[in-house]
């Protein structure tokens, strides 16, 4: 079975109809949108989902969302308004937004490489809603999940 790296796998489920919007509705009610993309990419394979695994990915994430991908967001957001009037800072702005994405790549990049070895699974692997916050947006983790299945059977195809 033909497989997509969890980057070049996030790139095409993002660009999907909806996902964006709903990958920014989840991120709102506190989602980690690299570890539900992760979860995504491990449900749509029938990788095996545990608490093991799960709380694997999650140590992984925490940290590096929360000393490197916030806080690069946080100021891209709060220098929006301001930016709009003043070119130079449109341009540092542009600049945080490449390396927010650029923390996003190297986060997916550590998720992928903590879950390469694990293993297939005969069993549902409901990794979306076992990574999904309490309050998630069922309607966006549909969304997403559909994404997901629609490019694997792509690639299943293949």
């Amino acid at each position: 079975m033909p497989d997509l790296n969890l980057w070049d796998f996030a790139v095409r489920c993002y660009a999907q109809p909806g996902v964006e919007s709903a990958c920014l509705e989840l991120q709102s009610q506190g989602a980690d949108v690299c570890v539900l993309l992760c979860a995504a990419w491990l449900e749509a394979r029938g990788v095996a989902c545990n608490e093991e695994r799960r709380h694997a990915l999650q140590e992984i994430a925490a940290p590096w969302q929360r000393d490197v991908v916030e806080p690069l967001r946080a100021l891209r957001q709060a220098w929006r308004p301001p930016a709009q009037s003043d070119e130079a800072l449109r341009e540092l702005r542009e600049t945080l937004k490449t390396m927010e994405l650029q923390a996003e790549r190297h986060l997916l990049a550590r998720l992928q490489t903590t879950s390469n070895d694990w293993v297939e699974s005969c069993e549902p692997n409901l990794w979306l809603s076992a990574l999904a916050p309490t309050n998630h947006c069922r309607a966006g983790l549909e969304t997403l999940r559909s994404a997901a299945y629609r490019i694997q059977r792509e690639l299943d195809d293949f």
